[in-house]
């Protein structure tokens, strides 16, 4: 029952945050919300900040799985693979306000976030980008491609696909098809020692 609550009580948060900003979300209003006493809920979280950091890492977390998904359902076509995980980034994050908070880390304009963006060890989209490289290199082993490399890529796509979910110039579909060309033609020679992971 306590896990529930506390679920409750992280789903309600994100709600909030997603629809109106961080700065709408305050302790009392979750209470009411979640149909709990102030007391009971501060057993849960100490504190807004407490809320902020589980809320901020279970976006990040199911973000990336989104991605790996993305990633696998083209298992021998590394192409289709980033394409589809690109979409997938800028569909999601196209009316998510606390990913887009979260992606943007200290750039955030929901400034009512930063502090907890900024108490990070390492900043969001740093994880994020390690993380997304690891399953990259999990999936298509790349082998001609260097840690290092692969690592740049990663973050070239990556920070193209927010410019573009940040400043959309137009619709989705037309950003989809403008960075699949620099995932061909920027990255082609690596792309063609690609293979599906066997082991």
């Amino acid at each position: 029952m306590r896990q529930l609550l506390r679920e409750r009580i992280i789903d309600a948060g994100r709600r909030i945050v997603v629809t109106e900003g961080w700065g709408a979300v305050n302790m009392s209003r979750l209470a009411k919300e979640v149909g709990v006493s102030r007391p009971v809920l501060y057993k849960e979280f100490a504190n807004k900040h407490e809320l902020a950091e589980v809320v901020v890492q279970q976006e990040v977390d199911t973000f990336l799985v989104g991605i790996a998904a993305s990633l696998a359902a083209h298992p021998a076509d590394v192409t289709a693979g980033f394409t589809e995980a690109v979409e997938y980034t800028l569909r999601t994050g196209a009316d998510n306000t606390l990913l887009k908070a979260v992606l943007a880390g200290r750039s955030a304009t929901d400034t009512a976030l930063l502090p907890v963006l900024m108490t990070e060890t390492e900043p969001v989209l740093g994880r994020a980008i390690t993380a997304l490289t690891a399953a990259i290199r999990a999936q298509y082993r790349l082998d001609d491609m260097s840690d290092t490399d692969l690592g740049s890529m990663t973050e070239v796509l990556v920070r193209l696909a927010l410019s573009h979910l940040f400043q959309p110039t137009g619709p989705i579909d037309r950003a989809v098809a403008q960075i699949r060309l620099v995932i061909v033609s920027a990255f082609g020679t690596a792309l063609k020692s690609a293979a599906p992971h066997q082991g």
